[in-house]
């Protein structure tokens, strides 16, 4: 096997999250198969530590949100047309687009149209089963397989009639910050009235979130404090938005613990009694660790009147995968600080309240857990995948 040519990968990722998903597969087909892989594409610096020359700084095409992606539209074509010529002329033996579903879709359409011949695989399934769900439809010209990282998609793209889809788990039930949260978690743990209560408040890791989210949280801590609680505050966030995390905070009445080292993050997961947190990822690794948790959202003003358009039940990743509410949801208007501070009075005790959400946290994981690491999955997919298209 060693003597087999290189296998080349055409790989687009922006986000980092997006990157470490492609380091992670580009290791395993290194493993699976015993030959060199050679990069080609976009993606930051994981991939780039495996070789990858990206065509770009994928940091521009990590844009969240309508708002973003409307503002910066005529850029992002541009980029779409280079991303896909660059790869089509290069013929790989299959591309995988990583996430970033407004970008990286319309590269495999592109390099679809351009040289049917190379297979296309997503990884991480758009969530057509919370909005536009005639995505998946649309997706099954061009896409030839989808890796999932939750277990309910699978269902949903064949109930949709999209195109087929593995779910390969989630690097998150095997991450060893979440692993040594859910340790600390598990240990025998202080829940008096009259103890000072822990609390992570993660106001979310985009500046919209931000910013729409600190002055309610604010208060809500305000209202706890007044109601007679001791509280810790532990902050965990991310570089790009720590100085607006930190203005944001200043006029707190208790001012929380900013924490920007990852390591230190799982450390705060493991300690606290109970979370304060926009909607978002975070949910899951929360879950996964085992806190008890409310969660937030406001949506900005052009995913507002976009709000029709959503179809799902819930918004909480936890609430989805065990298929049942187990955390709490405020939006919008009625993100309300009075009823939050009360939320989370029932989470700091030994309540049926707490237990129910600890409860529904086992479900989360049985249902999210895989015999294999993740990678070892998505490689096994997309070398049968470049077989069927006989490209070896």
């Amino acid at each position: 096997m060693a003597t087999e040519r290189p296998l080349k990968i055409a790989i687009v990722a922006g986000e980092e999250s997006g990157d470490l998903l492609g380091a992670d597969i580009v290791e395993a087909l290194k493993r699976v198969t015993g030959r060199e892989v050679r990069l080609v594409g976009i993606g930051g610096r994981h991939l780039q530590a495996l070789g990858l020359t990206p065509l770009f700084d994928g940091g521009e095409i990590a844009l969240m949100g309508l708002s973003a992606i409307l503002r910066d539209l005529p850029r992002l074509m541009r980029r779409i047309s280079q991303t896909a010529g660059a790869v089509a002329n290069e013929k790989p033996d299959c591309l995988i687009t990583i996430d970033s579903p407004d970008f990286s879709l319309r590269v495999a359409k592109k390099v679809r149209a351009a040289d049917p011949a190379i297979p296309i695989v997503h990884y991480v399934c758009p969530s057509v089963w919370a909005w536009r769900p005639g995505r998946a439809v649309a997706m099954k010209p061009y896409v030839d397989h989808i890796l999932s990282i939750l277990p309910f998609e699978v269902r949903e793209l064949a109930r949709l009639g999209g195109p087929t889809g593995t779910y390969v788990g989630h690097r998150l039930t095997h991450d060893p910050g979440v692993l040594g949260a859910a340790k600390a978690q598990s240990l025998p743990r202080d829940l008096s009235d009259d103890r000072v209560k822990t609390l992570l408040v993660l106001p979310g890791s985009r500046r919209g979130e931000v910013r729409r989210l600190a002055g309610p949280f604010g208060k809500t801590i305000s209202i706890l404090r007044a109601r007679g609680h001791r509280l810790r505050l532990l902050l965990p966030t991310v570089p790009h938005v720590a100085d607006l995390v930190r203005a944001s905070v200043a006029s707190w009445d208790e001012k929380p613990e900013i924490i920007v080292d990852p390591e230190r993050k799982w450390q705060a997961f493991g300690k606290a009694d109970a979370a304060l947190i926009a909607s978002g990822t975070v949910s899951l690794e929360l879950a996964l660790s085992g806190v008890p948790m409310i969660s937030c959202y406001r949506l900005d003003p052009v995913m507002r009147m976009a709000q029709r358009l959503i179809t799902v039940w819930s918004a909480s990743l936890p609430n989805l995968i065990a298929d049942r509410p187990i955390v709490p949801e405020s939006y919008n208007e009625y993100v309300r600080p009075h009823y939050l501070a009360r939320q989370l009075e029932a989470l700091f005790s030994d309540t049926p309240y707490r237990a129910w959400q600890k409860d529904g946290f086992a479900e989360v994981a049985r249902r999210m857990a895989v015999d294999r690491p993740s990678g070892e999955i998505a490689a096994g997919v997309v070398m049968r995948c470049i077989k069927g298209a006989n490209r070896e």
